[in-house]
């Protein structure tokens, strides 16, 4: 089960999901967009395997997602994006700083914010 919890404009948001293996394939493959053929063949065959065991690790794996997505974002733009899929501002800032130690994220200093860029 995943909660989503933050805003969309002014109207507030409360989504909860659950999802099995085929959906976690399904939600995998459309973040799998920019493998290379040969890694999305691996990904497609590792993501039931893959599966998080606990809402935490779903989380990460998203977060990790969002920045790979995105590529490069601020601090208080990721946070946001963060806080919005957590529900609450204390998950999101230690998804947060989680991404800012891991070896996939490079962080910058950007004038007032620093920036988050996923390193490929």
């Amino acid at each position: 089960m995943l909660r989503i919890r933050g805003t969309v404009g002014d109207l507030p948001v409360d989504l909860t999901l659950e999802l099995d293996e085929a959906d976690w394939a399904r939600l995998g493959s459309q973040f799998g967009g920019q493998v290379q053929a040969a890694q999305a063949d691996a990904v497609a065959a590792a993501v039931p395997a893959a599966k998080p065991v606990n809402q935490d690790d779903a989380l990460w794996q998203i977060a990790q997602d969002l920045l790979r997505q995105a590529g490069q974002l601020s601090g208080p733009d990721l946070l946001e994006q963060l806080e919005g899929l957590t529900g609450s501002a204390a998950s999101g800032k230690r998804l947060l700083v989680r991404l800012r130690h891991s070896s996939d994220v490079k962080v910058v200093s950007g004038g007032d914010t620093p920036l988050y860029s996923w390193i490929e």
